[in-house]
């Protein structure tokens, strides 16, 4: 099934995009950056691809709307066909959850049973997650090169290191995304009162495995290098930082940087862990906030993304997804802008294989993304990034291949994981809970 907007057709040599899981409530913010950020990113026709075909409908109506409100001129189409969709497509977004909510609520409860952390990217549910999530993505992404090799993928599908690295591996034009880096730019840049383009972050690691370890206050937006004010960000806001990360702390101003709040799952597993067997899922409070997003989707009325949209998530995803859409495409910010993406690692971590896909500010343009040079990496960092990293290639693997085998070695190279009985028993619910996504099981 496919609906064409009402509104005027795509005017010849714009960009055509396709966001692959158009379905999603995240959707309209996603919409709102494309329709204010329009001078950056000219859209002609945006395409969005969903088999949930209701829900679809709701996003598609509300997405229209708001392009009219703003006034973007921009055709915006609905289709549960893949195929039909990315013909001439100049980019794909993925944003895909294979499973539904159903699934990442099943992630974030089985490994409690084990004693270990429930959580949709990290640990054994984010594993569950990659296995059901890789093989689909990679087919999709030969139905894109099948159609316009030329066209870049941008993934924002979690786990976003895996699933960028399966796609790099398989010889795809894509890069992955992730909005953690743009919310702590903006959350920097609000303490200080100063525009967020006049911030720049020593940020590196892995997807959700990532430190701040210098906050640059550049002279002007998009100037040179800046002073760092971070340890003058640390020693005015440390508590409210702290407290954004539920950290202590002691233990920010003890690193001096600012570890992503996935690193709480690393540095507190075993508190987190009783905090969630009490707490309950949350998985659970998104499907009831899904619901009730979806029923003011549905209202003909609304022409704007709903405030209840920030309790979703994926703050500040529009603009991220903007301006790398935008540099890749060479239509808004300048060649070899700095952005922090998803890349190959290629000797920017000298600890880590080429292949790896690492975490990094990185210049975009019309070629790709190429990481920018990064001080050496404390021990303290170094050996927790190369040991996930082992983990996310058996990950890979596991993935790729299938088998109860890689999936409890993977599991048991897991710094969370880590001993025998443990990966056997989340091995084992693992695959009974995802038995309907694995083709091998």
């Amino acid at each position: 099934m496919s609906r064409t907007s009402t509104t005027s057709p795509a005017t010849p040599g714009l960009l055509k995009l396709v966001v692959v899981g158009g379905g999603s409530t995240y959707t309209p913010e996603l919409i709102d950056g494309f329709a204010r950020l329009r001078d950056s990113l000219p859209i002609g026709e945006l395409v969005l691809v969903d088999p949930a075909a209701d829900r679809l409908e709701l996003v598609g109506g509300l997405a229209r709307r708001i392009f009219a409100k703003q006034g973007h001129p921009g055709t915006i189409t609905t289709s549960t066909d893949l195929d039909a969709s990315v013909q001439g497509a100049d980019a794909v977004l993925l944003q895909l959850r294979v499973g539904g909510q159903a699934a990442r609520n099943q992630d974030e409860t089985w490994p409690l049973e084990c004693g270990c952390i429930g959580q949709e990217t990290t640990g054994a549910g984010g594993l569950a997650k990659a296995l059901r999530t890789v093989p689909v993505v990679l087919d999709i992404a030969e139905r894109v090169r099948g159609a316009n090799p030329d066209a870049w993928i941008v993934d924002f599908t979690n786990p976003v290191g895996i699933v960028t690295r399966a796609l790099q591996t398989a010889g795809h034009r894509a890069v992955g995304l992730c909005n953690v880096a743009i919310g702590f730019q903006r959350r920097f840049a609000s303490l200080l009162g100063v525009v967020p383009e006049r911030i720049r972050l020593d940020h590196v690691g892995l997807n959700h495995l990532t430190w701040e370890r210098g906050v640059h206050l550049l002279d002007e937006p998009g100037g040179g290098t800046g002073r760092d004010v971070l340890p003058e960000l640390l020693e005015r806001f440390g508590p409210e930082i702290a407290a954004d990360l539920e950290l202590p702390l002691s233990l920010v101003q003890q690193l001096g940087t600012v570890p992503s709040y996935y690193l709480r799952y690393f540095y507190e597993h075993d508190r987190v862990v009783e905090e969630l067997r009490v707490k309950g899922s949350r998985a659970s409070e998104v499907a009831a906030i899904e619901r009730q997003l979806l029923e003011m989707y549905g209202d003909p009325e609304l022409d704007e993304k709903p405030e209840l949209l920030a309790k979703r998530g994926g703050a500040f995803y529009s603009e991220a997804a903007v301006n790398l859409v935008a540099s890749l495409l060479g239509t808004g910010s300048p060649a070899g802008a700095v952005q922090v993406v998803n890349v190959p690692n290629d000797g920017t971590l000298p600890f880590l294989p080429d292949d790896a896909v690492i975490e990094v500010p990185a210049t975009v343009d019309r070629g790709g993304a190429t990481p920018l040079p990064v001080p050496a990496v404390e021990p303290l960092y170094a050996g927790l990034i190369a040991h996930v990293t082992a983990y996310e290639q058996l990950a890979l693997d596991a993935a790729l291949r299938g088998g109860r085998d890689r999936v409890f070695q993977a599991l048991l190279a897991h710094p969370l994981v880590g001993q025998i009985d443990l990966a056997d028993g989340l091995t084992d619910r693992l695959i009974a809970h995802n038995h309907e996504h694995l083709a091998w099981a």
